[in-house]
């Protein structure tokens, strides 16, 4: 095997498996949740502890990206919603259903390529666009309702699709910016989004005087999976093509669907199983449209 389809290999099987165990961490959290621990405190622990435990070893990374430390910071912001949304969504609805509305992100990711990458929207992105839109349609439609999120979870989860997807781009666009550099944005922005959320709400860390060593062993099981997790990204991203990584991640919704199926009971009527298949046929779509782009360019 050639030393390009190695790292090739390498990138995608990091995605897979970063993919998976976002399709599976919903449930850890929702322990924690039960143990007392909220969304915003669980998602502090498990960014803070690899930022300070590995943050260290990446200063030379961070100080070697300076110029770009503004597309940085972006990324920070990005990802930092993404994955405290994520967590709150998943804690408070449906899990197959508040996947499905992050997985509109190939709606949002063709937008984001198109601005940042300047990737053409041609009928492929158009098609894209209108597949992945007309799914969260028909998943959301209720008779005399405007087809919109239902609650909070689905709100966020949403919103966690759309940053997800600048993310990615962020990250494609950060092209020759060290992983190691990138890993720490992304564990800078959670933590400090959830300090600040912890600050205006500080009842978020009462759990601390109480909570059992069961409880702390599983914040700190999750903070080494998140850590993983995160890098798992990051080497993948820089490797993947935006729009193709999307369907890579697309093995979370199996994955996700599959436990919560066993573990929560939660189970998709007709409608929404129709608008899951057009929102992951547009996801498929938008990796054929990478391909299609590469061999113009070939």
């Amino acid at each position: 095997m050639s030393s390009l389809r190695l790292h090739r290999t390498l990138a995608v099987s990091s995605l897979v498996y970063a993919a998976a165990m976002w399709g599976l961490v919903w449930y850890p959290y929702r322990l924690l949740g039960e143990a007392g621990v909220n969304g915003v405190a669980s998602s502090f622990f498990s960014f803070a502890l690899p930022l300070v435990l590995l943050g260290w070893l990446h200063g030379r990374a961070l100080a070697a990206a300076r110029p770009r430390w503004g597309w940085l910071a972006a990324l920070a912001l990005a990802a930092g919603w993404t994955n405290l949304a994520y967590v709150l969504a998943v804690l408070e609805g449906e899990v197959v259903r508040v996947l499905l509305l992050f997985y509109l992100a190939p709606l949002w990711t063709v937008l984001f390529a198109w601005l940042l990458l300047r990737e053409k929207l041609n009928r492929a992105g158009w098609a894209v666009m209108a597949l992945a839109a007309g799914g969260a349609v028909v998943m959301l439609w209720q008779p005399g309702d405007w087809p919109l999120p239902a609650n909070r979870a689905e709100w966020l989860a949403l919103s966690a699709g759309v940053l997800f997807a600048a993310s990615n781009v962020i990250s494609r666009h950060l092209e020759g910016v060290a992983e190691g550099a990138k890993v720490v944005s992304v564990w800078t922005g959670v933590t400090v989004l959830t300090l600040v959320g912890l600050a205006l709400y500080p009842a978020g860390l009462d759990f601390m005087p109480r909570a059992e060593p069961a409880t702390w062993a599983l914040l700190v099981g999750v903070a080494l999976l998140i850590g993983s997790m995160t890098y798992a990204v990051q080497y993948g991203l820089a490797r993947v093509p935006a729009n193709q990584a999307i369907v890579i991640f697309l093995s979370e919704l199996v994955v996700a669907a599959v436990s919560a199926y066993f573990l929560s009971d939660e189970r998709m009527d007709a409608q929404e199983w129709l608008g899951a298949a057009m929102i992951i046929t547009a996801s498929l779509f938008s990796g054929h449209m990478e391909d299609d782009q590469e061999k113009r360019h070939a």
